[in-house]
């Protein structure tokens, strides 16, 4: 399975890690990580998601970011949006795009607990949903 994954620089002591985890699962699972995207921030995700899905080597986009909570509720706005916009991608190209995008509301401790089991669930889903989807063609 050849995948993309794409991921915002903003909180980069965590997304970075996220990013690494998120690689030494694919080699563990034996998938093809053919790009590495970066964006600025989770908000930017969409468009790059949208140029992937387009691309015959791509089977999937594993999506990395972290969320966390400000003086502002600016959290709580840009997550619900970033998982709709995902999601009708997904839908459009009928190939899976994993939400690996931790938040809103959390703080930067727990951003950093989540690195690991975000991540790794990111790649996880990509070939669990694309098994299904095979199964059901």
């Amino acid at each position: 399975m050849n995948i993309a994954i794409v991921v915002s620089e903003f909180n980069q002591q965590v997304t970075s890690r996220m990013l690494s985890v998120a690689q030494e699962k694919a080699k563990l699972l034996k998938l093809n990580v053919k790009y590495i995207c970066k964006v600025p921030g989770v908000y930017d995700i969409p468009i790059l998601v949208d140029t992937l899905l387009q691309k015959k080597d791509v089977d999937g986009v594993a999506t990395l970011g972290a969320i966390i909570k400000g003086q502002t509720k600016h959290d709580e706005i840009i997550a619900p949006s970033i998982a709709t916009k995902l999601t009708d991608l997904s839908l459009k190209y009928q190939k899976p795009v994993s939400l690996g995008i931790s938040g809103p509301g959390m703080e930067e401790r727990q951003a950093f607990a989540r690195i690991r089991p975000v991540a790794e669930r990111a790649i996880e889903a990509l070939i669990k949903i694309s098994k299904e989807l095979k199964r059901i063609s």
